[in-house]
């Protein structure tokens, strides 16, 4: 008889907080970046002119927004994968086709970015305020504070604006992160040169980081111009024809920014769920 521990439900969206946590100062400077219509900063001009204007603080605007978003969007997906994968892995023999997986992560994903788009358009929000003029900044004291505003200033629907995006994008980044993740860390296990320690737990998520990257970058960039809107955008193929306008590098706006995010996020994501499972994990014996 041999022990295996297996994730308990919540642990990915606490896993996602603790990655978020370190990570968030890059995702407000890729929100900076994707909200210009024109390129005028860098990814290190935008950070620096963060600092300078607002202060070091200032890159962790919003941080409470995105932990909200985590403990509902990541915490979501996380869920539905690994419940399912793992109830599907036990009844059968060896591991779930890759496909299984990709379809398993789209559903997940899509159904975990629906849920999150409350919280997901705060934070942008939030992230995007030090930009704006001090009359037009919107000033949520937190996420909760956000959320409230958004429903009695702009209604429920306004809360959901850019689900459409957010859900898609969220399909793509679980195919990406969790489905790539399992097929890496099965490929780089097989090899029977490492086993089932933190560098294949490196390895495979940095692989599984690039990948969701270059899957939802386009759709990225439209959610978070959905989401800051100010109404200027009647929907989403008005922002599709708007962004297009910019050329096909414009849905790759902030690429750069988004990967030194996601994969850093990714990866930290991955390693804590890891040592989550190893040490609170529930032990099935086999």
């Amino acid at each position: 008889m041999t022990e295996k521990r297996m994730s308990r439900w919540y642990f990915g969206g606490l896993a996602s907080c603790g990655a978020a946590c370190c990570t968030h100062p890059l995702d407000l400077v890729k929100v900076h970046l994707q909200t210009q219509q024109e390129v005028k900063m860098k990814m290190v001009g935008m950070a620096m002119h963060v600092v300078k204007n607002d202060g070091f603080l200032a890159l962790y605007n919003g941080l409470s927004a995105s932990l909200c978003r985590q403990m509902s969007y990541s915490l979501t997906r996380f869920a539905i994968y690994e419940t399912v994968r793992d109830i599907i892995g036990s009844g059968s023999q060896g591991p779930m086709p890759f496909y299984q997986k990709v379809l398993l992560g789209a559903f997940g994903g899509f159904t975990g970015g629906f849920i999150g788009t409350p919280a997901d358009m705060v934070n942008v929000r939030m992230q995007n305020d030090v930009k704006l003029p001090p009359e037009l900044r919107r000033n949520y004291k937190h996420a909760l504070d956000g959320l409230y505003r958004v429903f009695r200033e702009e209604g429920v629907r306004r809360l959901f604006s850019g689900a459409t995006m957010a859900s898609s994008r969220g399909a793509l980044v679980t195919v990406g992160q969790l489905a790539c993740y399992d097929q890496a860390k099965q490929l780089v296990l097989g090899t029977g040169i490492l086993g089932d320690n933190i560098l294949t737990h490196f390895l495979s998520s940095f692989i599984a980081g690039g990948c969701a990257t270059f899957l939802c970058q386009p759709l990225d960039v439209m959610k978070t111009r959905l989401m800051n809107s100010k109404g200027e955008y009647s929907g989403v193929m008005h922002c599709l024809k708007d962004t297009a306008k910019l050329g096909p590098l414009g849905f790759y706006k902030g690429l750069v920014p988004a990967g030194i995010r996601l994969i850093p996020h990714t990866v930290l994501t991955f390693l804590f769920l890891e040592q989550l499972k190893k040490y609170f994990g529930i032990v099935v014996v086999t």
